[in-house]
């Protein structure tokens, strides 16, 4: 917003970006069926609305007011174009024939817009490296850079991914449609990983000034639980259930300031136990259909940690039981190094620090702040001062994310005074 604009005014209007600017783009993919173009149109809708709101005053739907506004500035743009390619007088018509009276679509189109561009991103002809990838950011809005911090890649490697994403969808004319019933579970895998990096995205953002963007996790549990209704598949269940166990803790992650409190520091009393009970509950569905996936078990880890009063109280063997399945089940250094802070709760930080170490000597996770983070937890349990300084500065170096920043400077202060 302009600084001529009041605060409030501002305020009011990022707001309404953040909540509906990714369905209003999904819907102008489904009607125009060119990424670009609807990311053109999109920008240019709120554009207008920038100028005019402030003066006419926000509409009562802003959605249905921005896909209307983008539609038309469509249409003309179309219009100007000198050279047409074979589709653009397809595409014209079909843009004209949406009409201001259907221009309030039905609520259904609306809730499957971002669902049907999450299946088209992740469909089989589209290499699988680029599926999520794509997918977090034609529809989830994520930054180039921020997908590439979740995939532990540079931004131009993942730029030419999503670049080559969009060019095969265009090419081989990918339908813009929810799959059919026999064809959802080939295409399931992609679309649940999907939800849960946005979601991941939303309970702790890679970079900015807040622990969390609610916003993501929001509309992740909401993508799941439309996506339950249409596949009553256990690994879905399992999504579901452990998106809901970790938004229970939402409200006590953080302080007032905005500042990170560790899952053992918790008030566990401000847990969302509404939350915590429907996770369970889809924990115990998804277990007894004996189609036990990754999601599951880490929602049945999560579920452990719910049970607990306190972080000292918690079942720790039965959590490390739990990474143990899970290590087999889906093999990576992020889940060996979850696992290895489990052990060290079960055995001592020593136990813990040697796995931590074993996985950096392998030359994974060096450039995952969290990996460091957690040596230095455990190396300033052992009051190994100086070395877990330089952990916790290594991590600080890494992470792009402001109140991780704090809580790791703090930690450095503290040890410079020991």
């Amino acid at each position: 917003m302009s600084q001529d604009h009041p605060p409030n005014e501002a305020d009011q209007f990022g707001e309404i970006y953040r909540r509906v600017s990714r369905r209003v783009f999904a819907t102008l993919v489904r009607l125009i069926r060119d990424f670009d173009l609807a990311e053109e149109m999109l920008h240019e809708a709120f554009t207008i609305a920038l100028q005019q709101w402030p003066i006419d005053g926000v509409p009562a739907n802003p959605y249905s007011w921005l896909v209307s506004t983008a539609r038309h500035k469509a249409i003309d743009t179309i219009r100007r174009r000198s050279r047409f390619t074979a589709a653009q007088p397809e595409l014209l018509a079909r843009l004209q024939a949406v009409t201001e009276d259907n221009q309030a679509l039905a609520q259904s189109d609306i809730e499957d817009d971002r669902l049907r561009l999450i299946f088209t991103c992740c469909h089989p002809a589209i290499d699988p490296k680029v599926q999520v990838p794509l997918t977090l950011r034609e529809v989830c809005g994520l930054t180039t850079e921020e997908i590439a911090a979740a995939f532990l890649v540079s931004p131009p490697t993942m730029a030419q991914r999503i670049v080559r994403g969009k060019a095969k969808i265009r090419d081989a004319g990918i339908p813009y449609a929810v799959p059919s019933l026999p064809d959802l579970p080939e295409r399931l895998d992609s679309v649940l990983a999907v939800i849960y990096l946005v979601f991941n995205e939303g309970y702790s953002a890679s970079a900015g000034d807040t622990v969390a963007r609610r916003d993501l996790s929001a509309e992740a549990i909401r993508l799941a639980r439309l996506l339950l209704e249409l596949l009553p598949d256990a690994e879905a269940m399992g999504l579901l259930a452990l998106m809901l166990l970790h938004e229970s803790r939402c409200s006590a992650r953080t302080t007032p300031e905005g500042d990170i409190v560790l899952l053992e520091d918790q008030d566990r009393s401000r847990w969302d136990r509404e939350l915590i009970d429907e996770g369970k509950q889809l924990v115990e569905r998804a277990m007894a259909t004996r189609r036990i996936g990754s999601y599951t078990i880490q929602a049945a880890i999560s579920a452990v940690h719910s049970d607990a009063t306190t972080a000292k109280a918690t079942d720790w063997s039965q959590i490390v039981a739990l990474y143990d399945i899970l290590v087999r089940a889906e093999p990576s250094p992020v889940v060996e190094l979850n696992r290895a802070v489990a052990v060290a709760m079960r055995d001592g930080p020593e136990a813990g620090l040697q796995l931590i170490d074993a996985i950096l000597q392998r030359g994974e996770l060096t450039d995952y702040y969290l990996a460091h983070s957690a040596r230095g937890e455990l190396l300033r349990r052992l009051k190994r001062h100086a070395a877990a300084r330089a952990a916790f500065e290594q991590s600080m170096a890494l992470t792009r994310q402001e109140p991780e920043r704090r809580f790791l400077s703090r930690k450095i202060k503290e040890l410079k005074s020991t």
